[in-house]
């Protein structure tokens, strides 16, 4: 065996080391970091390139220090992920990832994020530094507590939006919008629940003592509220916020959201589906549809018709 086979054989553990911390990022759950950009959509900056690449770097910091959070809850969790019949596949959970190495991934991470925050401003730097505490206290001690747990999850992603909010110094951005972004949030957090309690079934209070707070009836009936309460202020944001085009075609966007929230309720009651709403959201065609033309609607609304 030659001397440069042990080098090539340590070259290759750290590689594969290097891979599995970037499957413990999670990286297709980036996409619950797009709330970022509503304040830049909504308060008409999309095209002003300031603005877009302040909200474009806000988005990456949201990314990597969720990333960091997401480590740091697979830290804490391995012991119950190894009972979840998914969760023991994660590389910490099933042992192939080393903790040392998820441990150093994580500080490295929350090393590029934090101070980063502060080149964009103190506020956007406390709201960052606020999230992280908030995601922090969520797995260790809020994911504990029923109903909490949820809107903590959602509290997370009113903080996306105000990072938007601050960093592209929005002044048509109406309240309307943090009230919808909550509600969607909730619809989130709870669809996330019920695919849990579906997916352990009897063993759920093994692997996420929460779970045993919550049944399908609860988690349902709340879904049901969140998502008509959803509906009401999204159609009283589009005809009421004083920030809007005077010709009310935001109304035209209503029924995308409905069949949105119609189409999910529709996968996890009669589909059966067990994923969690941002897997869903990019598997299932019909809501990436969906959400295309209600994009292009609203880009419509915003920067053409108007």
């Amino acid at each position: 065996m030659s001397e440069a086979t042990p080098i090539r054989a340590q070259r290759a553990g750290v590689w594969h080391q290097l891979r599995l911390m970037v499957k413990t990022m999670r990286l297709k759950q980036w996409t619950k970091n797009v709330f970022v950009w509503a304040a830049l959509i909504f308060d008409g900056k999309l095209f002003d390139p300031i603005f877009f690449l302040r909200t474009l770097v806000t988005f990456g910091l949201f990314c990597l220090l969720s990333s960091a959070v997401y480590t740091i809850n697979d830290l804490a969790d391995i012991e119950k992920d190894r009972r979840h019949p998914e969760k023991r596949t994660r590389p910490l959970a099933s042992g192939a990832l080393q903790p040392r190495i998820a441990i150093i991934g994580a500080i490295f991470l929350l090393a590029l994020t934090v101070p980063a925050a502060l080149w964009l401003g103190g506020e956007l730097a406390a709201i960052l530094y606020g999230y992280l505490l908030l995601m922090i206290a969520y797995s260790f001690w809020l994911k504990n507590i029923v109903i909490v747990d949820v809107l903590t999850i959602a509290a997370g992603f009113v903080l996306r939006v105000a990072a938007g909010v601050v960093v592209v110094e929005a002044a048509r951005f109406s309240p309307w919008i943090y009230v919808c972004m909550v509600l969607l949030a909730l619809f989130l957090a709870l669809g996330k629940r019920r695919q849990e309690i579906v997916l352990l079934q009897e063993n759920a209070q093994n692997t996420r003592a929460i779970l045993q707070e919550y049944n399908l009836r609860f988690v349902d009936e709340m879904l049901s509220l969140v998502s008509s309460t959803t509906v009401m202020a999204y159609s009283l944001y589009t005809f009421s916020a004083p920030n809007l085009p005077p010709n009310h075609l935001m109304m035209l966007t209503i029924p995308f959201v409905l069949y949105g929230l119609f189409r999910y309720l529709y996968l996890i009651h009669v589909k059966g589906e067990t994923d969690p709403p941002d897997v869903v959201v990019l598997r299932d065609r019909p809501l990436q549809v969906d959400i295309l033309l209600f994009g292009l609607l609203v880009f419509l609304v915003f920067y053409v018709v108007r």
